[in-house]
């Protein structure tokens, strides 16, 4: 299809005009560019320089971190060395506290077997201390006792003495014998100076012999008498003395009323008669009958030289048949 010279001349000028227009349209679009371009660039620029200084501000508050960080890691190994030569301190004190620990548990086991077997021995020292407490009281009680008891001894010597020498002249003319026999303390006179054979009158002799007697007994205080008359074994057999009991006693009564009638108080005196039934000899010779023939006036001990009624009974417990 052909076209029209107009439309020929139309499309000629279009083409013109764009022939024109594009160099413009490519510099208008080029200057645009670069404008953009530029402001692009220098905003990237700045970004980037931006971004620098970003960087390097963090590197520098990296830096310090850094630096405290290293800081820390030097206090904290400073530290960690305090620490480990503390933990090594403690380790060596623990070992030694162990072994102090170690060392007082045995020594305690030990103090411990010691305090027991102590407490043993001091149980028993206990015991002992009490039981030598008990025997030094009995011990000192029972010196207590001796000393009395020697007190009443030398007393009793004394006595003796007194009576020897004051009895001396009579003693030696044979009129009397001073004797201990029995434990007791005795006068006796013979019955050939008191009586006749088988008499209870007492003759003159015998009465100057009792006066004599009383006035010396009479000087010796805190004493009981006992007169007892004594016979040998010859039999009696009369109506007034059925047997030697009775002459004994009667002969001792007589005794006691004469000495009561020199001035002894009767309150101290008491007859008995043995009879034949005590001799001081054998009756297998007439002398030794004459001997037992006699009057004993015999010192009864003081209540005070007796040992305590607790010691006599346990005495007297001790010595009693068991069954």
């Amino acid at each position: 299809m052909h076209r029209s010279t107009s439309e020929q001349a139309g499309a000629t000028h279009v083409l013109a005009t764009m022939r024109i227009l594009l160099p413009i349209v490519i510099l208008v679009s080029a200057c645009v560019s670069t404008g953009t371009h530029n402001r692009k660039i220098a905003e990237l620029t700045k970004a980037r320089e931006d971004d620098a200084a970003a960087a390097r501000q963090r590197e520098h508050d990296l830096d310090e971190k850094i630096a405290v960080l290293q800081r820390n890691v030097s206090e904290l190994q400073g530290k960690i060395a305090e620490t480990s030569a503390a933990l090594d301190k403690a380790t060596a004190d623990k070992v030694a506290l162990q072994k102090q620990l170690d060392d007082s548990t045995a020594l305690v086991a030990t103090m411990k077997q010691r305090l027991e077997k102590l407490g043993q021995n001091v149980d028993n020292l206990a015991k002992e201390k009490g039981q030598l407490t008990q025997a030094m009281a009995d011990a000192t009680t029972r010196l207590d006792e001796l000393r009395k008891q020697k007190a009443a001894a030398e007393a009793r010597v004394q006595t003796f003495r007194n009576l020897i020498a004051k009895l001396r002249s009579m003693i030696d003319s044979g009129q009397l014998k001073v004797a201990i026999r029995g434990g007791r303390m005795l006068i006796a006179l013979p019955n050939d100076i008191l009586f006749d054979s088988g008499q209870i009158a007492v003759k003159p002799d015998g009465k100057t012999a009792l006066a004599k007697v009383a006035q010396v007994l009479s000087t010796v205080g805190d004493r009981d008498f006992i007169v007892a008359g004594h016979t040998d074994n010859v039999p009696i057999r009369t109506a007034l003395f059925p047997s030697n009991w009775e002459l004994s006693t009667r002969r001792a009564v007589e005794v006691v009323h004469i000495l009561v009638t020199q001035g002894m108080n009767p309150k101290v005196l008491a007859a008995a008669g043995y009879g034949e039934f005590d001799p001081v000899v054998a009756n297998d010779t007439p002398e030794h009958r004459a001997q037992n023939r006699r009057i004993e006036i015999v010192l009864q001990p003081n209540i005070a030289d007796l040992p305590p009624l607790d010691e006599a009974s346990a005495t007297t417990a001790a010595n009693q048949p068991k069954n």
